[in-house]
């Protein structure tokens, strides 16, 4: 009970997170080998997933540099956010760290379900589920606009009184746990870790193609979310990983893009403007009704 009074600073907390994220990065780069061993022995391994493998993380390279060039604007807002408009600002301490986590837990299931459900939205969140393949590459695997749309669910947080650097770590860790998700190697755990964890079962069928899978298991660290709002589906039938329209390629600039190319044509094929708005705002499966 010590560490919940426990006060932090803003250094200490960034600190700690790039110490996580380094751990995180070579456990899951490790594993990576395992698994690329793994389909060695099994005789599965192929060029396509190696090609794979490549492209994801030159998505990554991608998304950085994206991630770099607004990072000051992206904490500046958090900042700009706390000086003016929150009523209360809260100390850094185990307690808030805590409050903190749940409260990124919750905000990032919205966000992730704000990005299958909204026609732009899906258009950079498209990229990471567009691969075939799932292994631990398949997580860092990115679209262009994957490192933008978080500040809108994330900026109630600050006006809860919640630092914003607190708020940039709460990120980091839900990100971090999602990483070691994405796995084929891992079966279930024991029921309870099921009921109450996001674990690579659940989040194997949020990577599905199947029908019963499509647009499920949206939670970061805690899947109990998907439980509450009905967004639930166990993994029972074989998983068929990717999209419903298949990219076929392990170009690179294809794969980072593939989602926007989706969403022009999608526009570009509805009549009228209104209805090309609507594919902009809408689901990604809606369709303007026929005459």
């Amino acid at each position: 009970m010590e560490f919940l009074n426990t006060p932090f600073t803003e250094t200490e907390i960034y600190g700690l997170e790039i110490v996580i994220g380094d751990w995180i990065y070579v456990v899951s780069m490790l594993f990576l080998g395992f698994e690329l061993i793994k389909l060695f022995a099994r005789k599965a391994l192929s060029w396509n997933i190696i090609g794979d493998a490549i492209a994801n993380f030159l998505t990554l390279v991608g998304m950085i540099g994206i991630s770099l060039a607004i990072f000051s604007f992206y904490l500046g807002i958090f900042y700009l956010t706390a000086d003016y408009l929150e009523v209360v600002q809260l100390p850094i301490n185990g307690w808030t760290i805590l409050a903190a986590l749940i409260l990124a837990d919750i905000a990032y299931y919205w966000e992730h379900r704000f990005m299958h459900r909204v026609g732009f939205g899906w258009a950079t969140h498209a990229v990471h589920h567009s691969s075939p393949y799932f292994n631990i590459s398949v997580a860092y695997r990115f679209g262009p606009l994957d490192s933008i749309i978080p500040i809108f669910f994330h900026l109630p947080l600050v006006l809860m009184g919640l630092n914003p650097i607190l708020i940039l770590f709460a990120e980091a860790m839900v990100q971090g746990y999602q990483t070691l998700l994405h796995t084929e190697t891992i079966g279930k755990f024991p029921r309870p870790i099921e009921y109450l964890m996001n674990t690579p079962s659940h989040h194997r069928v949020h990577h599905g193609s199947n029908p019963q899978y499509l647009d499920k298991n949206y939670g970061g660290i805690f899947i109990i979310w998907d439980r509450m709002f009905g967004t639930f589906e166990e993994e029972k039938e074989k998983v068929v990983y990717g999209v419903t329209e298949p990219i076929n390629s392990v170009n690179p600039l294809v794969v980072f893009f593939c989602g926007f190319t989706w969403l022009a044509k999608r526009m570009w094929n509805a009549p009228g403007l209104g209805n090309k708005i609507k594919a902009f705002f809408l689901p990604p499966d809606w369709e303007p009704k026929k005459d």
